[in-house]
């Protein structure tokens, strides 16, 4: 299967579910090609979560949704080790950033500790404002 044909299913997928986005879909799949990161950002209700969500499915990629409250932790984003006292010993539960798409959400909403300079520095901006029309 031709590339071309491959990106054209690929929107046809997403554009079932999302419907009226071409923009933003057309974006994340630039994206998604050159291993990037996007900052979308819009009005409450408007799918992003949704969208992202279904191109994960689409791609069959693992997809989580990491929500920033004040009081997250680095645990609540990397994971942590869990002691099993019947094995006697520490289990990994990985957190959310291990998954393929990973949405940070409400970023806006973290307190300033966590929206530190190194933080902002890890996201790639690239503007895919969704609007309604």
């Amino acid at each position: 299967m031709e590339p071309h044909e491959t990106m054209q299913r690929l929107r046809a997928e997403v554009s079932r579910v999302v419907v009226g986005q071409e923009t933003i879909v057309e974006r994340l799949l630039i994206a998604l090609l050159i291993r990037g990161h996007v900052l979308v950002e819009g009005l409450p209700g408007l799918a992003k979560t949704l969208l992202v969500k279904t191109l994960a499915s689409a791609i069959d990629a693992s997809f989580k949704r990491i929500q920033f409250t004040p009081d997250l932790l680095p645990a609540d984003i990397t994971g942590t080790l869990i002691f099993d006292p019947a094995g006697r010993g520490f289990n990994a539960r990985f957190g959310p950033i291990f998954a393929n798409l990973v949405l940070a959400d409400e970023i806006n909403r973290c307190s300033r500790r966590c929206r530190n300079g190194r933080s902002q520095l890890a996201i790639h901006r690239i503007r895919c404002p969704i609007r309604s029309s």
